[in-house]
């Protein structure tokens, strides 16, 4: 079977993995004690929202879940839509293994609720030894990470950093082998 079945859907393609995001717990350690990569505290799912009544009801729900679990340990969520209409679930959690598991959460809602297709990616922000912002984020539909680094300036980034974190961070994650995937995020609201 070739693209032909792909394209006239006598195949499907294979979805990635869902376990793959939860390698970045056990990266963490690594980025840590090695990169001197450190968490911020915040991460976001991003996705485009639908007006419907069932689509709000779970993204509703998720908000109430993950907002409830976290109060517990000093967490928060919030909504954000960017200028592009994507909405971000943003949540702040100090621990890093329940960022993990709330993006988690919200994304296996959306896709059990027929939504996963609405994905975007997920965000996780991090500081470096000296203090400069890092994303990681997480290609839902490519099942695999990549470095944002911003550099000073307006819509500025740091290419050079993020080549040289791709060999490190690959030791530990899937990372998008396509560097032109490598799609900057410019507005991070966390």
């Amino acid at each position: 079977m070739g693209l032909f079945d792909v394209i006239t859907g006598k195949r499907k393609l294979a979805k990635p993995a869902a376990d793959r995001l939860f390698a970045l717990s056990t990266a963490y350690v690594t980025f840590q004690a090695q990169l001197e990569i450190a968490t911020t505290g915040a991460a976001a799912i991003v996705f485009q929202a639908l007006e419907t009544a069932d689509f709000t009801e779970i993204v509703r729900e998720m908000e109430e879940v993950v907002r409830a679990t976290g109060e517990d340990a000093g967490g928060d969520v919030r909504s954000h839509t960017d200028q592009f209409g994507y909405r971000w679930m943003v949540l702040q959690e100090p621990e890093f293994d329940d960022l993990v598991v709330g993006i988690n959460a919200v994304s296996s809602s959306l896709e059990a609720g027929g939504y996963g297709e609405r994905i975007l990616c997920a965000v996780f922000a991090f500081k470096d030894a000296d203090a400069r912002a890092l994303y990681l984020i997480y290609n839902y539909k490519r099942g695999a990470f990549y470095p944002f680094a911003p550099a000073a300036g307006s819509q500025q980034r740091d290419t050079e950093r993020e080549l040289r974190l791709k060999p490190q961070l690959a030791a530990e994650l899937p990372i998008e082998p396509e560097l032109e995937r490598w799609f900057p995020l410019w507005g991070i609201p966390i």
